[in-house]
């Protein structure tokens, strides 16, 4: 049996909390309990499911509203207002309607009785739910759709990546995308929650949190880096090391290289997400000034300066 969630009292807000009251708590609740902030915690991991859930529903103004007058069975909202259902009769298991707030509890699988109960309040029938001619028909309803959030380096996306990921007690396969960006969501069709009544199951949302080092700037598939290179380099050129995220190349330095100046390393930027090849990497140049000199150097400035 499934008891009842009170999404308000999940993120700690009143039922009239406005929109940017529930953005604020849940954002306070998911830094606490992230995985990644408890890793192996698994009353942590459960509670971050629930605010994640929680905010789906709080969020989202239509969803609220739904859930606001139909409790926890606001998934099904549209299906009961289709057959005209309204709430009626008492098994004395509570009603499931009841303002949105309550204890009302039922199987989506496996106990007809108490599946048949729950649909004979919702379509009115306190003794047996027959509509249609008098004969009495199941309703089938898809099962609810999950979100989760998977962190990956970037290192993680230079190629297809499978990793195995356990979500509500089932492990799953999933690959990674080449390329992904930070924020993309990946859909698992009939990965989500069981339907109930012979309905499909519902759908796995995977979104991408890219996390790209500091060093880097990100636009798509190509990537921005500051490169400091000695004084005389930039004036007399030659070569200097410069790592990418494949490996480090050489990279040749025209003469007289202004400070700022751009070089593109064709190719060694990011995989395209769903395409082909590969992005760039633009190095911007910036001079690098000694902090002290000898007085040979200093000499040579000098003359420098005179001529």
């Amino acid at each position: 049996m499934a008891n009842f969630i009170d999404y308000y009292q999940t993120l700690g807000v009143p039922k009239d909390a406005d929109e940017k009251a529930v953005k604020k708590a849940f954002r306070k609740l998911a830094r606490k309990f992230h995985p990644d902030v408890n890793p192996g915690d698994q009353e942590a991991e459960r509670k971050f499911k629930e605010i994640n859930e929680a905010n789906e529903v709080l969020s989202d103004p239509e969803k609220r509203k739904k859930y606001d007058k139909y409790g926890k069975d606001w998934e099904h909202a549209e299906a009961f207002e289709k057959a005209g259902g309204r709430p009626g009769g008492s098994s004395g298991r509570g009603n499931p309607f009841g303002g949105g707030r309550g204890s009302y509890t039922y199987t989506t699988g496996g106990d007809d009785g108490d599946f048949s109960d729950f649909f004979s309040q919702m379509f009115g029938g306190a003794g047996g739910g027959s509509f249609g001619g008098g004969q009495r028909r199941r309703s089938s309803l898809r099962g609810q759709d999950v979100e989760a959030t998977l962190s990956v380096r970037m290192e993680d996306i230079l190629k297809d990546n499978k990793q195995v990921l356990t979500v509500g007690g089932k492990q799953l396969r999933v690959t990674i995308p080449a390329g992904v960006e930070d924020g993309q969501t990946l859909r698992l069709r009939g990965q989500g929650g069981p339907g109930a009544g012979g309905g499909p199951a519902g759908d796995l949302y995977i979104t991408f949190r890219v996390s790209t080092p500091s060093e880097y700037e990100r636009k798509g598939a190509d990537l921005y880096k500051k490169h400091e290179v000695d004084l005389t380099t930039m004036v007399l050129g030659g070569k200097v090391t410069v790592t990418t995220p494949t490996g480090s190349v050489n990279v040749p330095i025209p003469k007289l290289s202004q400070n700022g100046k751009r070089i593109r390393l064709k190719g060694k930027g990011l995989p395209v997400y769903k395409g082909s090849g590969d992005g760039h990497l633009f190095l911007d140049l910036h001079v690098r000034l000694p902090e002290s000199l000898t007085p040979a150097q200093e000499s040579l400035f000098e003359q420098l300066a005179k001529a």
